[in-house]
């Protein structure tokens, strides 16, 4: 496994972020384990999760599962990097609607806090992440909740999910502002070879701030990781987000074009993704969400994957990006 630090800080996590979103919904608590033992055994130390995670009436069952995976002692909480995320209303679904179960007032990251560190048998939460923008609370307020929480212990580090870069630039001056707050040291953005817009501002945002970009989504709901080759060979039909693009011919043109390029290559296209972004300036490692153990096999070949200069021009030709901003919409 290769590592790198994540943005300005001095933390060294690996070049892939293990994402836990289906663990609880779709693969069990004894697979999770199996595959968070595997990745650890593998070198990945950077896990992501949100104390959503489980959804419905089932939330918080995701910071269940690691939790009792920590307990099971091994070093396993030392050796790894934890990361999860807050915005969510965590309130149950069947009880009443009460204010200030969600979003990011000072009141809600407190709960937030120790509900999850309770979920997840730990005394501290390495990455704390705001899974969205809260237009309602000022940074003044969180960042104050935020230095009460680093002072106690409960957090080391913040980041941000799902910012945009106005918003990033906004949060961490208003930190140097008022001194002793360090800010986001990370973004977690939807970011892939279809999907770039993240490189208009987003990411230029990041890297200026010292952010470590964590991309979300790489494989774009499994629209990057050859599913025509698997609906032609298996009779297996996209759904989601994928099978939307795949019903417009010009979407799936460039999904077909991108398949054959790599066939041409010889490289498999969930793995090309992957490597794609982490030849990406200020790209950390994109989150790859396992659902089994064979998947996270797939997705450790791309950290050893190098990508030649002549596939990497033919991928931007299928998959030109937007361009930084201003010029990607001004003259």
């Amino acid at each position: 496994m290769k590592y790198t630090q994540l943005g300005r800080t001095g933390l060294k996590v690996s070049r892939l972020v293990l994402g836990t979103m289906n663990f609880g919904p779709q693969t069990d608590e004894a697979d999770s384990h199996t595959i968070m033992d595997a990745a650890l055994d593998a070198g990945v130390n950077f896990f992501d999760t949100a104390n959503a995670y489980g959804w419905g009436a089932n939330k918080g069952r995701t910071e269940e599962i690691i939790g009792n995976w920590f307990a099971k002692g091994g070093d396993r909480r030392d050796k790894t990097v934890l990361a999860t995320k807050m915005y969510a209303n965590m309130a149950l679904d069947d009880g009443p609607a009460w204010p200030n179960h969600d979003k990011l007032s000072a009141v809600n990251i407190r709960r937030s806090v120790d509900a999850s560190l309770k979920r997840l048998k730990t005394d501290r939460i390495d990455v704390y992440q705001f899974h969205h923008v809260d237009r309602a609370t000022p940074f003044d307020e969180i960042w104050q909740a935020i230095d009460v929480l680093i002072q106690q212990g409960k957090i080391l580090y913040v980041g941000s999910s799902n910012f945009p870069g106005y918003k990033i630039a906004q949060a961490n001056e208003l930190a140097a502002r008022r001194g002793g707050t360090i800010g986001l040291v990370s973004e977690q953005c939807l970011y892939n070879l279809a999907e770039r817009r993240a490189e208009m501002e987003v990411i230029p945002a990041a890297q200026e701030y010292g952010l470590g970009v964590i991309p979300w989504s790489p494989l774009y709901g499994g629209l990057l990781g050859g599913i025509l080759k698997k609906e032609a060979t298996s009779g297996r039909r996209a759904g989601g987000r994928a099978a939307d693009a795949l019903a417009d011919p010009a979407s799936r043109a460039k999904i077909q074009a991108y398949e054959d390029l790599l066939d041409k290559h010889g490289i498999e296209p969930g793995e090309a993704a992957l490597a794609w972004l982490l030849t990406r300036p200020g790209v950390t490692g994109p989150i790859v969400g396992p659902r089994t153990a064979d998947q996270l096999a797939s997705a450790l070949r791309a950290v050893e994957l190098e990508l030649s200069e002549e596939l990497l021009t033919g991928l931007d030709e299928i998959f030109p990006g937007p361009g930084p901003a201003p010029e990607a919409f001004a003259w």
